[in-house]
């Protein structure tokens, strides 16, 4: 983010925040409207971090220079979020061997809200799903949690806005929903009976780095509105991966291969992992499956590495036996766009290549159908455009009426 040497802004503390593995240039134009809806006192606590971080890494003098210097977007504060605790810059998680690496206990966790709404409303999000999974790599997936929330009433000329957003993705309507739903100081209450770890440690929750703002804003609301104490942390994902291949390999890996990972659609339609209602109505978009695929994600990339056997726990049953060396590619050969499909053993990837769209909880695209399994040992030959077979199959029409 910031060159060695260099000071740091509570604005580029903000940002490294949100988009760890981008750039600060690139990264402004995403986390500038964020930064605007921050209270004064939540920018104090990235202003905290930054002179933390200019008094390790820059002389002193430097450090006070800095410290007096204006915040690079400025902007007046339009609405008051409510406080949450603030999102740790890493995740702090260290195991003295493997053995405790693969016996310790991680909290994956998602809300699901309508939509985002502007700056200038109170209620930048309207939570209506959360999930929560307990998850071990040594015992995989051992619990969960999930409820629908009873959300607030949207700000008015929203409406439309928080409902469109909603069947994009979720699909939970906002009103006429026929299954009971939890008000918040339920929702608080029971995740934290949940997720209430052993001595009486704060609960550690993970969930990806694009979804941190949306999750902790959600939090903290629903903390702000019953009157609870937020003593929750909230970790990226990403780093729990980092340092799952640092403590074996002693490296950190690529952001190319991490991404890949995450954002593989094999277990979109696998069964017991999206919730009863959105399994019965085949929609993707579920905070309890964004939760175990998380899960599945660690299991699949680092249960070899660590010696563990996968289990139903670990990854659907379909896939819990899969050979964690299996690579399937999609290539395309000609200008007819026929693309071949190779599979060395039983196909338990996604095609690789396929970015990750940047948006709230809207799953990734991908290039074949979900949860749908390849042949192993086999190849076959699929015609990628309609239009290319059409005109084919016309030509041999006409060549058969001709004879």
């Amino acid at each position: 983010m910031a060159r060695r040497g260099r000071s740091r802004s509570a604005f580029a503390c903000f940002v490294h925040e949100q988009l760890p593995a981008a750039r600060l240039a690139d990264a402004v134009p995403f986390c500038s409207q964020a930064w605007e809806s921050l209270t004064e006192e939540e920018k104090k606590v990235y202003a905290e971090k930054a002179h933390k971080w200019n008094s390790k890494k820059c002389p002193q003098k430097t450090v006070k220079k800095t410290c007096t210097l204006p915040n690079p977007v400025a902007a007046p504060v339009t609405t008051k979020m409510p406080s949450a605790a603030p999102l740790p810059d890493a995740c702090a998680v260290s195991w003295r061997s493997e053995k405790d690496t693969v016996a310790d206990i991680f909290y994956f966790l998602d809300i699901y809200s309508y939509g985002k709404l502007p700056p200038q409303c109170e209620q930048r999000f309207l939570p209506c799903e959360i999930g929560c999974v307990r998850y071990s790599l040594q015992d995989g997936i051992v619990a969960d949690f999930h409820h629908f929330i009873d959300p607030e009433v949207p700000p008015r000329g929203f409406r439309y806005h928080c409902q469109a957003a909603g069947d994009e993705t979720h699909k939970i309507p906002i009103s006429g929903f026929h299954l009971p739903r939890s008000c918040y100081a339920v929702v608080l209450r029971e995740l934290l009976q949940f997720a209430q770890p052993a001595r009486g440690a704060q609960p550690r929750f993970f969930c990806r780095s694009n979804d941190r703002f949306r999750i902790n804003w959600c939090l903290g609301r629903m903390a702000s509105i019953t009157g609870m104490e937020s003593h929750w942390e909230l970790f990226a994902v990403e780093d729990l991966i980092m340092n799952l291949y640092q403590q074996k390999y002693q490296k950190e890996p690529s952001i190319v291969w991490m991404y890949r990972k995450l954002n593989v659609c094999l277990w979109d339609f696998s069964s017991n992992t999206r919730c009863k209602w959105h399994e019965e109505n085949d929609i993707i978009c579920c905070a309890l499956a964004s939760c175990k695929k998380m899960g599945y994600c660690i299991s699949k990339s680092f249960a070899g590495m660590y010696g563990v056997s996968l289990t139903a726990a670990h990854l659907p049953l379909q896939y819990s036996d899969c050979d964690p060396s299996t690579n399937t590619r999609m290539e395309k050969l000609d200008a007819g766009h026929t693309q071949k499909m190779k599979t060395e053993s039983s196909g338990c990837d996604k095609p690789l290549g396929s970015p990750r769209q940047d948006q709230e909880f809207v799953p990734s695209n991908c290039d074949s159908p979900c949860g749908v399994k390849t042949s192993p040992c086999e190849t076959s030959v699929v015609q990628g455009r309609g239009v290319i077979r059409l005109l084919r199959s016309a030509s041999d029409l006409a060549t058969s009426f001709s004879n």
